[in-house]
């Protein structure tokens, strides 16, 4: 069994809606292996998105601690999440969350930016980010010159440029049709089983999810 590179430890979150306490994760343990594919999946206002907030640092459990990539992530202080974020995770939006006056290569090159790299250092794992996404006659072009499923394509190679340990994708194929979607998830089942990622998405599609290792179910915050 490999070891767990994402462990919730009873982890409760709560919002405050106005004085009113809401609970969104309730007592939640969990415990993800290296190299796992997990999709999460349940309806909306059950944790799911919470879970993946909670793994990259940009929210902390109400009670409750959450380890991943090596650090006890609940402790960090923002600065050094920022450092450790830029290295171990990486993010994969609905929306793809492209910059539209900036090419596919410089939307992926963004991420290296906070790195020591050289400029043609960074070149070169832009066109090879491209390249492992099928992308590499695009490398040029602008978000407006692609399709959606080829935006999202690009979301992917930002989203692995930096080699992170973990890759987190939020509802990636909620904004594609059903060949583009399809496409995506072979894009990422390939990257679990041929580069060994751990992968933590959340989706409401079933034909998404049957390309995970496994699936969990939430509702109010529990597996189901």
């Amino acid at each position: 069994m490999s070891q767990s590179v994402i462990e919730f430890q009873r982890v409760t979150k709560s919002y405050f809606r106005d004085e009113q306490e809401v609970p969104v994760l309730r007592n939640f343990s969990l415990s993800i292996p290296s190299g796992k594919f997990l999709a999460v999946m349940g309806p909306s206002g059950s944790g799911k998105t919470t879970i993946l907030n909670l793994i990259a640092g940009l929210d902390r459990p109400t009670q409750g601690t959450v380890h991943a990539a090596g650090i006890e992530v609940s402790r960090q202080r923002e600065s050094d999440l920022a450092r450790w974020r830029a290295r171990h995770i990486g993010f994969v939006f609905q929306f793809y969350n492209l910059i539209p006056v900036l090419t596919a290569a410089e939307n992926v090159e963004l991420p290296l930016l906070l790195s020591p790299l050289t400029k043609r250092e960074r070149v070169k794992h832009v066109q090879a980010a491209l390249g492992l996404v099928g992308l590499s006659d695009r490398i040029h072009h602008y978000p407006r010159q692609l399709s959606g499923g080829q935006e999202q394509r690009v979301g992917i190679a930002r989203a692995i440029v930096s080699d992170p340990t973990i890759l987190l994708a939020d509802e990636p194929t909620g904004n594609l049709d059903r060949d583009a979607a399809q496409a995506v998830m072979v894009l990422l089942s390939r990257l679990h089983l041929e580069l060994n990622k751990t992968i933590v998405m959340v989706t409401h599609d079933p034909r998404a999810a049957e390309y995970a290792q496994e699936i969990l179910h939430l509702d109010k915050g529990k597996v189901t």
